[in-house]
């Protein structure tokens, strides 16, 4: 049984920290542990310009503590754009050229958190697309349809058949991210997939099924889109990550909402992870008898898939029950439920190394 564990720095390649004062009281869990982070753009506005990139970088930058031996001075904000009907391909470009825009992000209109500025209509968008696909910036799509008559839980696969693959197939040089890949439908896909298209996976969707969040009543603080799934799908999807398959890679989702927002009629979707992330995808590879393969998974793989250098750093896992608080406070006085909180988890991370 291994005990330690060392690895080279983690990217997060699928982050939310939303601004103000939330984004001081939750960037410091993902600074802390990942060399880099892709950036969603959904605020609200949107970030879909590159100078409105730029000013939520130096923000992000600014709201890093300054408390020396903090591990995560050297994080790095890799910004996105979030893609519109009117979307200013020249800016795009420009953006990317610049080293600003990493890539951009499709939200269909209506499909999760402040997506309502979303794309109405994907054959709009194809001229966009096409300018992507030539500048060589990644698309990263939230990938479920939001037709009232598709089933909640068949969203994604309905996605796969309808869009995406049409898609892959007008822009064969396009290079894809699908987003938080939830189903069994959606690991096929990716596996089947041309050269170019990946996959991230959540911690949390490796962890729980959809009975997570009615077992006793409805539980608010395990709602997240895309939804969990039927147990099979989440056992495909542990499958994944641990085959050694460079297509999948590490992205939490990690999207914290202040509990009054959770604990609503109409609640958020989405799970504060970044605290407990590394700690849930290490006991998930021990689970399955793949931790020789968790580097690759959460280092190595998201970085080939961008063309980007992988990190120097190391990090130790170690094997350790530690207790996770509840909540993260946020200055303003409320506080955010923290994914796992108020019990113990099997793996500490020290990124110090």
């Amino acid at each position: 049984m291994t005990d330690v564990l060392t690895i080279r720095q983690p990217d997060d390649w699928h982050v939310h920290l939303r601004d103000g004062e939330t984004l001081r009281a939750v960037l410091p869990a993902t600074a802390a542990h990942f060399g880099r982070a892709i950036i969603m753009p959904n605020l609200v506005p949107p970030v879909v310009t590159t100078a409105q990139a730029q000013a939520y970088r130096e923000r992000i930058l600014a709201a890093l503590p300054r408390e020396d031996g903090f591990p995560g001075a050297g994080f790095e904000p890799l910004m996105t754009l979030y893609l519109t009907d009117d979307t200013d391909a020249d800016d795009v470009v420009a953006g990317h050229r610049a080293g600003v825009v990493t890539a951009v992000k499709l939200y269909p209109q209506h499909a999760t958190t402040n997506a309502h500025f979303g794309v109405s209509d994907i054959a709009g968008i194809h001229p966009v697309l096409e300018r992507l696909e030539k500048a060589g910036v990644p698309l990263l799509i939230h990938g479920e349809v939001t037709d009232p008559a598709v089933d909640i839980f068949d969203r994604e696969a309905v996605f796969l058949e309808r869009v995406l693959a049409p898609l892959l197939g007008r822009f064969p040089g396009l290079k894809v991210t699908l987003e938080h890949v939830t189903t069994r439908e959606g690991v096929d896909f990716i596996l089947a997939a041309r050269e170019g298209v990946g996959a991230t996976v959540t911690p949390h969707h490796l962890m729980f099924n959809r009975n997570a969040i009615f077992q006793g009543g409805i539980r608010p603080h395990y709602y997240c889109l895309p939804i969990a799934k039927r147990e099979h799908h989440r056992l495909a999807l542990r499958k994944a990550v641990t085959s050694g398959s460079a297509r999948f890679f590490l992205g939490t989702d990690t999207a914290p909402h202040l509990r009054g927002a959770k604990e609503a009629a109409c609640g958020c979707a989405g799970l504060y992870v970044a605290p407990v992330a590394l700690a849930t995808y290490a006991q998930v590879f021990a689970e399955e008898g793949a931790l020789d393969r968790l580097e690759a998974f959460a280092s190595l793989n998201g970085p080939r898939h961008y063309g980007l250098p992988v990190n120097e750093r190391r990090i130790v896992l170690r094997r350790a029950e530690r207790f996770v608080a509840e909540d993260q406070p946020v200055a303003d006085g409320g506080a955010v439920h923290v994914y796992r909180g108020g019990e113990s988890v099997g793996w500490e991370v020290d990124a110090s190394a």
